[in-house]
C-alpha cells in the first residue's frame, strides 16, 4: 500500500477567498450608504477597538499556526499537530482569517455587517465537516492499515 499524504492547503483557499470577497463587498456596500440603517455611530470607537483587537488576534493566531508550529513541514512529514495553538483551536488558520474578517467588519460599525461573522462561522463549520473531517477519517484509517502491513 502506498503511503498516504495529507494536503497542505486543504479547503482553506475556498473558505478564505469566499469570505474575503463577501467581507470586502459588504464593506463597500456599507461605505456607499446602502446599509445606513445599521450604523452605530455612538459606539464607533468601541467597535473600532474590538475590530483592531480581533485583527491582531487573527494575525497572531496565524503566525503561531504557520511559523511557530512549522505547519507546512508537519504536513509534508505526515505529522498531526496537537501542541501549541493546535491544542487549543482545531483549525487555527481558518480561525485566524475568521478573526481578521470579523475585525474588518467591526471597524465598519454597522449592525447589518455583524451578521456575517455568524454566517462565516456556519460556513466554516459546514465546509470542514463536509471536506476535511471526512478526509482526516479516511487518512486515519489508511494510516492504521499502512502500519499493519
Amino acid at each position: 500500500m502506498k503511503k498516504i499524504k495529507m494536503s497542505v492547503l486543504g479547503i482553506g483557499p475556498v473558505y478564505v477567498l469566499s469570505c474575503l470577497i463577501v467581507t470586502v463587498l459588504s464593506i463597500y456596500i456599507s461605505e456607499k450608504g446602502s446599509l445606513n440603517s445599521g450604523e452605530i455611530s455612538k459606539l464607533r470607537l468601541i467597535m473600532v477597538f474590538f475590530g483592531i483587537l480581533s485583527i491582531l488576534l487573527g494575525v497572531t493566531l496565524w503566525l503561531q499556526a504557520v511559523f511557530s508550529q512549522k505547519m507546512v513541514k508537519a504536513i509534508k512529514d505526515n505529522i498531526l499537530l496537537t501542541k501549541g495553538v493546535y491544542a487549543v483551536v482545531r483549525n487555527p488558520i481558518y480561525s485566524a482569517f475568521f478573526f481578521v474578517f470579523t475585525g474588518m467588519l467591526f471597524i465598519e460599525a454597522n449592525l447589518w455587517l455583524l451578521i456575517l461573522p455568524i454566517v462565516f462561522w456556519l460556513y466554516m463549520t459546514i465546509l470542514l465537516k463536509l471536506t476535511e473531517e471526512k478526509c482526516l477519517k479516511v487518512f486515519l484509517v489508511k494510516s492504521i492499515l499502512y502500519l499493519y502491513e
